[in-house]
């Protein structure tokens, strides 16, 4: 700990930046994590009430129904199908597949590429904070210094390589986590997707009845 406390007061050029980038991908991690959590739907849950509202109100009931309901398949994927349901299937498909690639998927890998970059960041600062100390020490070692003094700069000095992969090693697990969670988000966007067009396919024939009578 003293080794440590040596290292933050001494070399606090290296150190202070490499603790604020600490602080900072923490911060966007647990932000990242938090906009998962609010993207996330029960669809166990919501697909009975949806497809309620849909056979008892009608269309515009069941996109009214959609929209006050939290997490992205509701609000954003069933919502961009119900609206070009009057167009066909095809156009139902056509739009979800387009809104998943072109806006929910865009959102979902929000901070993901500033995470990585602090990762690799920090472990670039911290080997070459651990450089320039070596260079420092083996200068003073060239000029007559005792190697038993010097040796506890070079302990010092390996403390901004530590620092750099404490921070950089948590990072690169969350991305690796976070990407994982978004190609599983996206084969339940696609599911859900297939089963909202089952459910209009299967609402059809019921409407044109009503509408004969």
């Amino acid at each position: 700990m003293d080794a440590f406390l040596h290292f933050l007061t001494n070399d606090w050029y290296f150190a202070v930046p490499m603790l604020g980038m600490s602080m900072i991908a923490v911060t966007l991690v647990i932000w990242r994590t938090l906009l998962n959590f609010n993207a996330r739907t029960n669809m166990n849950a919501f697909l009975p009430q949806f497809q309620e509202k849909l056979q008892k109100e009608g269309l515009e009931a069941a996109m009214m129904f959609c929209e006050t309901q939290p997490g992205m398949i509701p609000r954003r994927l069933f919502a961009a199908g119900l609206e070009t349901s009057k167009q066909g299937l095809a156009a139902m498909r056509r739009a979800m597949a387009t809104v998943i690639e072109l806006e929910i998927i865009p959102d979902l890998n929000y901070l993901l590429p500033t995470i990585l970059a602090i990762a690799k960041i920090a472990t670039m600062v911290g080997l070459l904070g651990t450089v320039i100390s070596m260079i420092g020490t083996f200068s003073q070692l060239s000029k007559g210094g005792d190697m038993s003094t010097q040796s506890r700069s070079i302990g010092l000095a390996l403390f901004a390589t530590a620092l750099g992969l404490v921070t950089a090693i948590p990072l690169v697990f969350a991305h690796v986590m976070f990407k994982a969670w978004i190609a599983s988000f996206e084969i339940k966007m696609k599911s859900a997707a297939h089963k909202l067009v089952l459910l209009m396919q299967a609402s059809k024939p019921a409407t044109a009845v009503k509408q004969k009578v």
